[in-house]
């Protein structure tokens, strides 16, 4: 069983505690990674997270399984594969963009900022508030739409499935400003993508935006 953890789908951990299964192993992805059950949930826009949880899940099924080790090697090489593009992209990210400010509706792409070192100028109330579905505070607030007016930031980085009125009118006010806005989204999209394609698609426009704003000024 693989589980995120982190307060995520606590619904998972209630099914795996239902019933007991002799040998069961439960891979929870926030112990796995350290992280505490207020930690930010979202690990999988965490590229360096994603490659160890890739490391353990192959190291659980050989321990599984010794005899066919060279078969979960092989099969772990092609999964490695697939992720080149996405590495490409990232460090194309981190290459032209670290220190860029750049701000987002949610805690989101949290994870993926730090990885890049892009500056993610959003009061951390304000991300942790939407993230939790509750009203951030009125000084966050007030501070993203003066961030806004200060072309504090280059990019928006805005959650499609996370959308409320507040975060639809920080998306209008920043196009009004000329600053591109990037939609990212909580689960893969479209649903017939990988893993590696959704995230290399999203990090691709998000250095479109980068590279736009950049000639605009």
């Amino acid at each position: 069983m693989i589980v995120n953890g982190a307060g995520y789908d606590s619904w998972a951990q209630q099914l795996i505690s239902a019933e007991a299964v002799s040998g069961r192993t439960v891979l929870d992805v926030a112990r796995l990674l350290g992280k505490g059950s207020a930690a930010n949930p979202h690990f999988w826009y965490g590229p360096g997270y994603v490659a160890h949880v890739i490391n353990k899940i192959t190291a659980d099924y050989i321990a599984f399984d010794p005899a066919d080790r060279g078969y979960f090697g092989q099969r772990h090489a092609v999964v490695e594969a697939a992720f080149q593009p996405e590495r490409a992209a990232l460090a194309y990210l981190r290459a032209h963009f670290s220190g860029t400010p750049v701000a987002a509706t949610e805690s989101i792409v949290a994870y993926l900022a730090q990885y890049v070192h892009l500056d993610l100028v959003t009061p951390s109330p304000f991300m942790e508030a939407v993230a939790e579905g509750n009203d951030p505070p009125a000084p966050s607030v007030a501070t993203f739409y003066r961030q806004i007016a200060a072309k504090a930031f280059r990019v928006l980085v805005y959650n499609v499935q996370t959308v409320t009125p507040l975060t639809t009118s920080l998306k209008t006010a920043a196009a009004q400003a000329d600053i591109p806005v990037i939609g990212v989204s909580e689960t893969i999209q479209p649903p017939i993508d990988s893993f590696e394609q959704w995230m290399t698609g999203q990090l691709s426009a998000l250095a479109n935006g980068l590279n736009a704003q950049a000639l605009g000024q």
